[in-house]
């Protein structure tokens, strides 16, 4: 029942992914349940395909994340309640942001190990594939080994989804030295040089952005978000005057649909709230893939080895 044009685009979504996942893949529906139920009745799916759980309540877009959570009969904390206890193996909102990733630690949690889960977005690199940038911004204050383990968690992101077997991390800054940066990382260099948990090559800067060099871009909330958020801008004044290029193609959100929070202990995967009916499809693709993947438990193995996934 969240997102900028809840229930359409998701019962849409829904109507496109049933055409792309198996009928072994059991898909719960967590909203209306009248509107639920009309919509499979005007498109032909029969009802006995889903389980379709009724809620009274909806988490608007503008409420206060810590506020939000406290309504308990909605879409987005029944759904979170039921990945909790098993009910569900994935779970899916392109609602109210805050409300889904404060929700996600208040019920699944945090993997143990891990000091701040963190929100991913793809980037798509210029001569083709895809990088990972994190954190976009559940995360706006870092410490250095937040820091340090987002670059283990887009490793692990990047091996056990995107198929890159040896992902190159990057840590963004303002020049490519080491002693360039802020406080935080200078502080967080020397620590991923320690490290042996992925391939470290060192400094990356804005223009990398789209690059082949790296395929794991690490930084704070704040800077993730202003980056992604300008990047996405120019690409759409580009879009609005008329160019054309197969690069700016692949930049649309809704050829992936949504992204998990990585290191909570189920696969939570957000969509943005303008999120359309083909993005709503990718989302349930991607979470089957999740699923498959056995992605949290390296997670979860990464985080119970001697350094605590450092």
């Amino acid at each position: 029942m969240g997102g900028d044009f809840a229930p359409a685009a998701a019962l849409e979504g829904l109507a496109l992914a049933c055409r792309e996942v198996g009928d072994d893949i059991g898909l719960t529906l967590i909203g209306e349940s009248q509107i639920i139920r009309d919509f499979l009745a005007k498109k032909g799916l029969p009802e006995s395909r889903f389980n379709i759980v009724h809620t009274s309540q909806v988490i608007e877009m503008g409420e206060s994340p810590t506020k939000a959570i406290g309504k308990q009969d909605t879409s987005i904390m029944t759904g979170l309640r039921m990945l909790k206890t098993g009910e569900i193996d994935a779970f899916l909102s392109a609602g109210n942001t805050g409300a889904v990733y404060v929700g996600a630690l208040y019920t699944v949690k945090a993997i143990e190990g891990v000091l701040r889960p963190a929100m991913p977005s793809l980037v798509p690199k210029e001569h083709g594939g895809l990088g990972l940038i994190l954190d976009v911004g559940a995360n706006a204050d870092c410490k250095p080994d937040v820091l340090l383990q987002f670059g283990v968690l887009g490793a692990i992101y990047c091996k056990s989804i995107l198929g890159i077997s040896n992902p190159k991390v990057g840590l963004l800054n303002i020049g490519s030295e080491p002693e360039k940066g802020n406080i935080l990382t200078q502080a967080a260099y020397p620590m991923f040089v320690a490290s042996d948990r992925f391939d470290f090559i060192g400094n990356v800067e804005g223009y990398d952005l789209f690059s082949d060099k790296v395929d794991v871009i690490v930084c704070d909330g704040f800077t993730g978000n202003v980056l992604l958020k300008t990047a996405e801008t120019i690409i759409e004044i580009v879009k609005k005057r008329k160019g054309s290029d197969e690069f700016l193609d692949r930049f649309d959100y809704q050829n992936y649909g949504g992204l998990p929070i990585l290191g909570v202990n189920k696969p939570v995967i957000i969509g943005h709230g303008v999120s359309s009916p083909e993005a709503f499809s990718q989302m349930i693709q991607l979470g089957v893939q999740l699923v498959n993947s056995n992605m949290i438990e390296k997670i979860k193995q990464a985080a119970m080895e001697p350094s605590n996934i450092q």
